[in-house]
């Protein structure tokens, strides 16, 4: 004779199954969240880098504006992206 496993066990197991699933596509979201915030300041300051070395000579202003560009300009686009893709 076999027994049959109660269905609230069952239920149980397809939570935990739903809830790590979502923990993962979270934790596959939010990391890409943080790369990519990463490489696009990164280029903004890489360009200020260039604009100050053969633009506008020794100084940290072509740096700065970078960063000031790189910051918003980052959130925009991650806030478009997750909006399109329903996360937001």
């Amino acid at each position: 004779m076999t027994e049959k496993k109660p269905k609230e066990h069952e239920d149980s197991h397809e939570g935990l199954r739903a809830g790590l699933h979502q923990a993962v596509k979270a934790f596959a979201v939010l990391s890409g969240v943080g790369i990519y915030l990463v490489v696009f300041v990164g280029i903004c300051l890489f360009l200020g880098d260039l604009a100050d070395r053969f633009l506008l000579g020794d100084g940290y202003a072509g740096k700065l504006i970078g960063i000031l560009i790189g910051f918003p300009g980052a959130f925009y686009t991650l806030f478009r992206q997750l909006k399109r893709n329903g996360v937001v």
